[in-house]
C-alpha cells in the first residue's frame, strides 16, 4: 500500500462549495453515527494493537482515538461560538503536540466516551438549530472565513478519515 493511501484510506477531502439538504442532512447523520463505528473499528483491539502507527511516521491507533475527542470537542466549541456570536475568530492548535502529551498515550475508555457524549451533543444542536446554521461563519487563523456548512463535510469526513486509520491497520494486522 503507498504512502498516499495509508494516509487518506477514504480519499482527500472535498467538500461542496454549496452544499443542498440531503448532503448536509448525510453529514450531522455522519457525526452521530460515529462514536458507533469507532466503537466498533477499535473493538476487541489489544494495546499492543492499539499501540500500532497506522502509517510509518504516522500516529497510533491510540493517539487517533484521543485526537478525534480532543479534535471534536474543538469542533463542538467552534460550532457553538459560530451559532452565537457573529463570525468569531477561532484559535488553532498543534494537533501533533497534543498527540504526544500523556493523556493521549493512556486508556481510549475516557476518549471512547468523550466522544460518545458531544456527538450527541452536536447532533441535538444542529437538528434544533436555526435553518440558516449552514450559512453561519467562523475565522480561522490559517483558513480564514469558513461556514458551518463547509465545517460538518470536513468533520463528516474527518471521522470516517480516522475510523478508516484504524479499520485498514487491523486489516492490515489481520485482527
Amino acid at each position: 500500500m503507498d504512502l498516499d493511501s495509508l494516509r487518506f484510506p477514504v480519499g482527500r477531502l472535498q467538500v461542496d462549495p454549496a452544499p443542498g439538504d440531503d448532503l448536509l442532512k448525510a453529514c450531522v447523520r455522519a457525526v452521530a453515527d460515529l462514536p458507533d463505528a469507532l466503537d466498533r473499528a477499535v473493538h476487541g483491539l489489544d494495546d499492543a494493537a492499539l499501540d500500532t502507527s497506522y502509517r510509518p511516521d504516522g500516529w497510533t491507533l491510540r493517539q487517533v482515538v484521543h485526537h478525534l475527542a480532543d479534535s471534536h470537542a474543538n469542533a463542538l466549541i467552534r460550532f457553538k461560538m459560530a451559532l452565537t456570536e457573529d463570525e468569531p475568530a477561532i484559535k488553532a492548535y498543534d494537533e501533533n503536540a497534543w498527540a504526544r502529551l500523556p493523556d493521549s498515550a493512556g486508556d481510549i475508555g475516557s476518549s471512547l466516551a468523550i466522544v460518545r457524549g458531544l456527538h450527541a451533543r452536536w447532533e441535538a444542536l444542529l437538528t434544533g438549530a436555526p435553518a440558516d446554521w449552514p450559512t453561519r461563519t467562523l475565522v480561522h487563523p490559517e483558513r480564514g472565513r469558513l461556514t458551518l456548512a463547509f465545517m460538518i463535510q470536513l468533520y463528516a469526513w474527518h471521522g470516517r478519515h480516522h475510523v478508516a486509520h484504524i479499520t485498514t491497520t487491523r486489516e492490515r494486522l489481520g485482527l
